[in-house]
This record gives C-alpha cells, structure tokens and sequence, in this order.
C-alpha cells in the first residue's frame, strides 16, 4: 500500500490574493481606501490619477502622501501624514510607494489592521506580504487596482 503524501498549505497563504475572483471580491467589499504615497494633482502620475479615478467610481478615499508638506487637501480630502491618525479605520490600503519603501509602513498597516493592503502595479515585497497574511490582512500585489475594477465594470 502506497501512501500518499501531501503538502499541506499553510492557511496564512490564502491571504496572498492572486486569482481573478478573489481580486475582484476584494473590490467589491472594500469603500474606504487610504492611499499611501499619493500625489497632489500639480504633480500627477498614477499615484495621482488612480485614486481619483477611484474615488469617482464612489470608493472613499483618505491621502497619506509621503512627501509635499505644505499639501493640506488631496481630491477635496484632508491628509493624513500617518494611518496612525485615520478615523474610522479604512478597509484597504494602496500603497504608491517604492519596493524598498514599503517595510516602512509595515508597522502603521498592523496596528490600523485593514482587510486588505493592495501594492500597485511594479511593487512588490514578498517579506512584508508574508507578514501582512499571518497577520490575516489580504494582500494584493504588482497589480493596477484602475485596471482590476475597469475589467470588472465591463
């Protein structure tokens, strides 16, 4: 008699969201988004133009940019310098922010515990992903969150 061996997957890993459905489920359940690393609209780019077209498309969003200190107001919202003092707690958070950067946030994302952390398209950091799962937050990474909720709009 054969045995059959099995490798059993540990459960924080089904936190790492990479299918389709669960991408999407994501977007469906999620209003309030903080972005860190967002950009004031003089500067533009992505960090800029996604979460307006996100907050167009009715998600509620709160700006952590990094930089621009003398920014007080990001799409008509007052910033936040810290998830530290964002009240009520958001559901998600987008992060713009360098690959080598993110660790930084790491901290402020575990106490504030939102349901998921998405990472843009072109970043990704495996180790704090990892950290996020096991603490049982989603993470969503190196996808574009504009092009995720356009597809499912179609």
């Amino acid at each position: 008699m054969t045995e059959k061996l099995t490798t059993a997957v540990p459960a924080w890993r089904a936190h790492l969201l990479e299918r389709q459905a669960d991408v999407r489920r994501t977007l469906e359940e999620v209003r309030r988004v903080a972005v860190i690393g967002i950009k004031p609209d003089v500067v533009g780019g992505p960090a800029f133009s996604v979460p307006d077209h996100l907050q167009r498309a009715g998600y509620e969003i709160v700006p952590v940019p990094v930089y621009y200190p003398e920014v007080r107001e990001i799409l008509g919202v007052p910033v936040h310098r810290s998830l530290a003092t964002v009240t009520p707690p958001v559901d998600m958070v987008l992060l713009f922010r360098r690959p080598a950067d993110v660790p930084r946030h790491l901290e402020d994302i575990l106490a504030h515990r939102p349901r998921a952390v998405w990472m843009q398209l072109g970043i990704r950091h495996d180790e704090v992903a990892e950290t996020l799962a096991r603490a049982g937050i989603d993470v969503i990474q190196d996808r574009c969150v504009q092009v995720e909720l356009d597809g499912m709009r179609r």
